[in-house]
């Protein structure tokens, strides 16, 4: 049974775009929970605005899609699962591989093309991958996680494991054709993979009700082949995990596939060359003042009084001295051999 969604009367642009309208009461989390949602979070939040930062120098080259606002959706997740799982995307991945625990040294190395980076230099924003923390990459053509995703979950089932692909990608994505035919089969063998739509609303620069018919209704968009949906207030971490784990054991018990679709939003342009003049500024701020992920968190702490406003303060601190010393390997590190040019191809 697809699962319904509370939609107030006369929902506001905020509540819209975000999925605030969706939003049930807040699953309790523990201290701890919180504590470590609101780091992992702000290192998302703090490395992108670092990588913004170190593009805009032109240390960065290529293309460069920054996480910020939606940083609850891949911290959520992240929580839910158990070694041996995988995560797959597509190109606005720095947060998930943070998330998964790559180090930030890292990925700050591969955004400058430094040898030290998790592709030695040779990927760049969009190609990373680290076996060990089972991600297996961002992907720069749109769409290209679900069928990879889709295989990586035949894989678990082919070994008898109780493995599970998590598979990342945008409401743009979802109205590809790879899509659907990857739904197809992962319905027909009853495969174990979980869905996330991260929808943003805005593909590019298009709004997705100019580009998708039933456009509030994405998670709906696998009852032909009758795997179910939830959609999801994915600017609140909480919420995110509850939504994950049911969505989890599910996929896990051998049930089949499922499609979360997560209500987010992106406050920069789709990459660092786009000016966002498809949005009001009204909006965006509007977004960062009442459903900011991060914020969030943090008055929900305060309020409860988890936490002082000078211990979170202190996280943050520590969070920037860390990514700080990130933006500063990626910039000492050597750049790759030339003999680098002629591995890892195949002919």
């Amino acid at each position: 049974m697809a699962v319904a969604t509370n939609k107030s009367a006369v929902p506001s642009a905020v509540q819209r775009r975000t999925g605030d309208d969706t939003a049930g009461p807040v699953p309790d989390f523990t201290k701890e929970q919180d504590m470590a949602a609101f780091r992992d979070m702000l290192l998302i939040r703090r490395f992108e605005e670092k990588a913004g930062q170190l593009y805009g120098m032109g240390l960065i080259g290529g293309f460069c899609h920054l996480y910020i606002g939606q940083e609850a959706v891949v911290v959520g997740m992240q929580m839910t699962l158990k070694p041996g799982d995988a995560v797959i995307t597509g190109y606005r991945d720095h947060g998930h591989m943070l998330a998964c625990g790559m180090d930030a040294k890292g990925v700050m190395a591969e955004l400058t093309g430094r040898r030290g980076g998790y592709s030695r230099g040779k990927g760049g924003s969009m190609h990373m991958f680290s076996a060990e923390k089972g991600f297996f990459g961002g992907h720069g053509i749109v769409g290209a996680p679900a069928p990879l995703g889709t295989g990586i979950a035949f894989a678990n089932k082919y070994r008898g494991n109780d493995n599970v692909c998590v598979t990342f990608f945008g409401e743009g994505a979802a109205n590809q054709g790879q899509v659907y035919e990857s739904f197809n089969m992962a319905a027909l063998w009853k495969l174990p993979v979980l869905y996330v739509i991260e929808n943003n609303h805005y593909a590019m620069g298009t709004a997705v009700e100019r580009a998708s018919a039933r456009a509030e209704e994405l998670y709906q968009r696998g009852l032909a082949f009758g795997i179910q949906g939830e959609q999801v207030d994915g600017m609140d971490v909480a919420t995110v995990k509850d939504a994950g784990m049911r969505a989890l054991a599910s996929v896990r018990a051998g049930n089949g596939p499922m499609i979360l679709e997560m209500r987010t939003y992106r406050y920069r342009g789709h990459s660092m060359s786009d000016p966002a003049k498809y949005r009001t500024r009204e909006e965006v701020q509007g977004v960062r003042e009442q459903r900011d992920p991060i914020e969030l968190v943090r008055k929900r702490m305060i309020d409860g009084g988890r936490a002082s406003d000078d211990e979170l303060k202190d996280i943050d601190r520590a969070v920037r001295q860390a990514v700080n010393e990130a933006a500063e390997y990626a910039q000492s590190d050597p750049e790759p051999d030339a003999a680098e040019l002629f591995t890892d191809v195949y002919a």
